[in-house]
């Protein structure tokens, strides 16, 4: 198991963003549920904007194209359910809010997210602070969030090139009777011999066991490990170790627009 000790330290990170009217912020927000996680993404080819709205109770994900928005709900569990989770009063008033709050979002898209990714870009560099480009005075925006430190990692040691990509399933021939058939958000390590192509050999997967945020990692059959230049073991141990900073600890980009969508919302507790 990877040693979280070896772990960068969390550091306060502030950016200052133009978002300019904020409706959303302006309705309330059903407290009996708790404060909600949030998170945003948009499609560049069909320009849709999703949020994402959780509690400990459920979720509601939200979709727009500018022109209207969609919604639909998960239990507890994760499923899709067109039944609220919530009692009536609750979900009237968290799906107004939410729907306001990602009106608000999609008018910002897709320049706010390229605000995101410079931000990160800044606090990838060592700097603690970020304010954003303005062409006249506008009224700004100080989001401020704790950016979580990544795990310590090795470079990769072995021969050739990898790289790692999500997966359906094993690919085909390689699963056995040692595979978890219940897996969240696979991915499958890919090898080559030749540093300059592009790897296409699947060596080694990883995925989270529901409920946890524990990486499961296991070694393909039929691996030639010699000309993998590293051991199997030691494989896995890294892989474990790039899983949990690519796909289960907050990377700087989504800490940083979850700060904008609660700035958005009113609830970074700053109103």
């Amino acid at each position: 198991m990877t040693d979280m000790s070896l772990r960068l330290p969390t550091t306060r990170f502030r950016a200052v963003f133009a978002l300019g009217p904020r409706p959303a912020a302006a309705l309330p927000v059903p407290t009996t549920l708790g404060k909600p996680n949030l998170y945003g993404e948009f499609d560049d080819e069909t320009g849709q904007s999703t949020l994402y709205v959780g509690f400990g109770t459920g979720q509601i994900h939200l979709e727009s194209d500018g022109t209207g928005i969609a919604f639909h709900y998960h239990d507890v569990s994760g499923d899709d359910t067109d039944v609220s989770p919530w009692n009536t009063a609750d979900t009237r008033a968290l799906v107004a809010w939410s729907s306001q709050l990602l009106t608000d979002f999609h008018r910002l898209l897709p320049a706010v997210l390229d605000d995101v990714d410079d931000a990160a870009a800044w606090h990838d560099a060592g700097f603690d602070l970020w304010v954003c480009e303005i062409e006249e005075p506008t009224k700004l925006d100080l989001i401020e969030v704790d950016i979580e430190g990544e795990l310590l990692t090795l470079p990769w040691l072995g021969a050739g090139h990898v790289e790692h990509d999500h997966v359906e399933e094993s690919p085909r021939g390689a699963r056995d009777d040692s595979a978890d058939d219940d897996r969240e958000h696979p991915i499958a390590l890919l090898w080559t011999a030749d540093p300059g192509s592009e790897p296409d050999r699947a060596i080694a997967e990883a995925w989270l066991r529901p409920g946890t945020e524990q990486p499961v990692t296991r070694a393909l059959p039929g691996v030639d490990w010699e000309a993998v230049g590293w051991p199997a073991d030691e494989v896995l141990s890294w892989l474990e170790g790039i899983y949990l900073n690519h796909h289960v600890l907050p990377d700087p980009a989504g800490t940083i627009l979850t700060g904008v969508l609660e700035r958005l919302g009113g609830i970074d507790g700053t109103d």
